[in-house]
């Protein structure tokens, strides 16, 4: 089996496997992590592939989350004039793509304003900008209900050809649901990350000097990862809300960018796989420790658990596997290349 099939054989043990298990718990779980995954994944497009540490991620994440429940849900926007702008519900599906359009658009607008710094003061900014949008969020009371959330947001739905369109109420729906969003943002930063564009990013990340003096536009390659990265972000955000139905400004917390960023560092930063993987271990742990330690103890073992892979491999999982392997094809091939030394003697 070829290193190209890995990939499609991982999306169908994960396509089947939870399906047939049929533990609702274990979908809702898996569902969470993968919308979490998704986030993930974005974010690594800017930390591993860019070098630039944005912890104001979630901002895009929440963005999404509630454009899609505003346009879903209908609203009215007092705009100062003589009478209100009123929009009525939209369809779901309209909803979402708007939300994830709505993301990147502030990813573009961020992109243009926060690159013009760098290091600690790029990384002020997001967290500034993350916080801007919960306050907003919290205190839009008119639009966004503040801290009483939105409530009722209708599911995603889909058309079946033996039954029509039905509303995605049902957790087996969903898990294939946020499955497929994130195979095809896999495909999407794979692709990326192979073209030109991506190679411009790794050569920006490695030494920015020496980028723009070949005469990369290091800003603008910048902004068009900002802009990808927060509209898969808000698509996360969209699949959320309509999974949850439920939506207030604590999607916005910081810990949620912590948790992205420990997934990524834990997986491999810079590797397509980094994310999934770190995601995985991660994200189903805290659930695993639920069954069999109090809640202090779980916390505990979850951050001991994240030191040691830090410390042990500071690369990350995928890529201290590939180095493991790597070092095991060249083993064999010495002792191979020895073996035929001495009978050729």
């Amino acid at each position: 089996m070829t290193t190209r099939l890995l990939p499609w054989l991982f999306v169908l043990v994960m396509a089947v496997g939870p399906l047939w298990l049929g533990d609702q718990y274990i979908l809702y779980v898996l569902t969470s992590t993968g919308i979490f995954i998704i986030g993930a994944m974005s974010l690594n497009l800017l930390l591993g592939y860019t070098g630039q540490l944005s912890l104001g991620h979630i901002a895009f994440f929440g963005i999404g989350a509630y454009t899609s429940a505003l346009l879903s849900l209908g609203f009215d926007l007092d705009l100062g004039g003589a009478e209100p702008f009123v929009l009525g519900p939209q369809p779901v599906w309209v909803a979402f793509l708007g939300g994830i359009l709505v993301a990147a658009l502030f990813g573009f607008l961020i992109g243009k304003l926060a690159f013009r710094v760098r290091g600690a003061y790029f990384v002020i900014v997001t967290i500034s900008f993350a916080q801007v949008m919960r306050m907003v969020a919290l205190n839009w009371v008119d639009l966004t209900e503040g801290p009483m959330a939105l409530n009722n947001i209708p599911p995603l739905s889909v058309w079946l050809p033996w039954d029509g369109v039905i509303p995605l109420y049902r957790k087996e729906y969903n898990y294939l649901l946020v499955l497929a969003v994130a195979v095809v943002c896999f495909l999407v930063i794979q692709r990326l990350v192979q073209s030109r564009v991506g190679r411009a990013l790794v050569a920006l990340r490695e030494n920015e000097s020496l980028a723009r003096s070949v005469g990369i536009d290091v800003t603008r390659y910048l902004v068009v990862a900002t802009v990808i990265a927060a509209g898969m972000a808000g698509a996360a955000g969209g699949l959320y809300t309509h999974y949850i139905r439920i939506v207030d400004p604590d999607v916005f917390m910081f810990i949620y960018t912590v948790t992205m960023v420990i997934m990524v560092v834990t997986g491999g930063k810079g590797t397509l796989a980094g994310p999934i993987v770190g995601g995985l271990a991660f994200g189903i742990l805290p659930e695993v420790l639920r069954e069999v330690a109090r809640p202090e103890v779980q916390w505990i073992i979850y951050g001991v658990a994240m030191i040691v892979v830090v410390f042990f491999l500071p690369q990350g999982i995928v890529p201290a596997v590939k180095n493991w392997f790597a070092g095991r094809r060249k083993r064999v091939a010495a002792t191979a290349l020895g073996l035929r030394k001495e009978t050729s003697a």
